[in-house]
Formats: C-alpha cells, sequence, structure tokens
C-alpha cells in the first residue's frame, strides 16, 4: 500500500507481522473466544457518537451510525460473553438482548465507561467520542443577531488513554478505534502509541463504501507493539467476528 509506513509489513492471512499470538498484559487471550470460553469474561463495548449542546436547540455531533460497536457487541454476546453496551447518539437499532447503557455527552461515557470498568476482561472503544464541547452553553436558543457567530471548545476528556493509563497492573484488555480521513496507518500507530491501548482498529472514512452509515467496512488491526494485520471488505458482523477472533486469539 502506498500509505504503509516504512518497516511495516501488511499481512492478510496469519498471524500479525509480528510473527506469534500477541498477548495482553495479563494474558486475556487465554481465556478468549477461540478457547470456548467466551462466557468466562466480560466486554464492555462503547459505541455511537456523542451529542455537545450548543444551546436547548443545537448540538455538536459527528456521523457515527453505531453500527460498528452493536455488531461488535452482539458478536461478543454470541461468542457467550456478558456484554455492557454503552452507546452514545446512533442510528443503527442496538441490540434488544444486551445490557444497553444510553449516554449523550463525551463526559456522561466517560462516568458510565468507568462505572463498569473495573469488571470488565475487555474494554472495546468504538465509540466516536467529540474531541471538543462548549465551554458556555446557552441557557436559551441562540437568535441569529450578528453575522458571525464564535464558539469558545474546550477539549473533552481522552476516555481511552484515561483508561489504558489507569489499569496498572489490571489484566483488561482495551482496544480502539481510529477513524481517519488521510495517512491512515501513520496516524493509527501514531494513536495506539499515544494512547497506550491493546490494539487499534483503523478504517478509511474517506472511502464512501465502507464505514459511516455503510452496512461493509474494511479494517486495519494494530497490536501495541505494531504488527498489523488487514482485514478484507466485509459486513460489518462478520468484520466484528474477525476482529474478536484476532484479538482474543
Amino acid at each position: 500500500s502506498n500509505n504503509t509506513p516504512k518497516g511495516i509489513v501488511i499481512e492478510k492471512q496469519g498471524i500479525f507481522s509480528s510473527g506469534g499470538t500477541v498477548t495482553a498484559q495479563g494474558g486475556v487471550h487465554a481465556a478468549g473466544i477461540g478457547s470456548g470460553n467466551a462466557s468466562e469474561w466480560s466486554s464492555v463495548t462503547i459505541t455511537g457518537g456523542t451529542v455537545e449542546a450548543i444551546d436547548p436547540v443545537r448540538y455538536i455531533c459527528n456521523r457515527s451510525s453505531g453500527k460498528m460497536g452493536y455488531e461488535i457487541a452482539r458478536a461478543a454476546k454470541n461468542a457467550g460473553a456478558d456484554v455492557i453496551l454503552i452507546s452514545g447518539n446512533a442510528t443503527a437499532e442496538p441490540p434488544t438482548d444486551i445490557k444497553f447503557v444510553k449516554v449523550k455527552t463525551a463526559l456522561e461515557m466517560r462516568e458510565a465507561v468507568w462505572a463498569e470498568f473495573d469488571s470488565a476482561d475487555a474494554v472495546i472503544m468504538a465509540a466516536a467520542v467529540s474531541d471538543y464541547r462548549v465551554k458556555n452553553v446557552a441557557a436559551q436558543k441562540i437568535k441569529k443577531t450578528y453575522a458571525t457567530l464564535s464558539l469558545e471548545l474546550v477539549k473533552n476528556p481522552d476516555i481511552l488513554k484515561d483508561i489504558s493509563s489507569s489499569r496498572g497492573n489490571s489484566d483488561t484488555l482495551i482496544v480502539g478505534f481510529c477513524a481517519e480521513s488521510e495517512n491512515l496507518l501513520d496516524n493509527a500507530i501514531k494513536k495506539i502509541q499515544s494512547k497506550g491501548c491493546d490494539f487499534i482498529i483503523a478504517n478509511d472514512i474517506s472511502r464512501q463504501d465502507i464505514g459511516f452509515n455503510s452496512d461493509e467496512n474494511e479494517v486495519y488491526i494494530i497490536e501495541k507493539n505494531l504488527g498489523i494485520k488487514k482485514l478484507e471488505k466485509n459486513t460489518k458482523d462478520k468484520i466484528s467476528e474477525q476482529i474478536l477472533e484476532e484479538i482474543f486469539e
């Protein structure tokens, strides 16, 4: 691939390019899906976009449909895991047989994640969290008075980085997602290095045939030792199963 960073080998079949089975900090893989012991572990999946209010009518959001996270939650549930699904704004239909926690803002999402984190064997962060929120939300609807309007934004907490850095010696496996419009692998590698999670699932949102609001996706799985595997274009339910098979191998 033209945008593959130097020195990185992409494998389309078999184990990661690092040459062996990747293990998480505490070896959660041993109790993984591949061994048939999925019922022995619990998963928290976070998905959907967060909604940050501007005034009582308007808000900042993004194009996340929630489909990928919902399919991952279904796949984990079908494998026998105890699944909790935390969801922000989404257009897809959520699973009906999974514990479902609805949130709106990034701060609410962070609170919900922390509430479940200690009891989770795996946290899969597929949510599209707003990087910023409005500093001073207007109590009343903003009127169309001025030719221009400026909003002051403040940075939201980095949920993925916070949970990754706070787990200490915990065995919790942490998986992040990376949606990029350019330099996909370069940005995904930077993200896994800065966030400190075990895996990043990267997909190219500049393509119209995959990603946002599509039923299909094509992703790269990057592990913290920078082994990379490509999962070829497929339906999101199949991609979700493949992701779980890879990270719990």
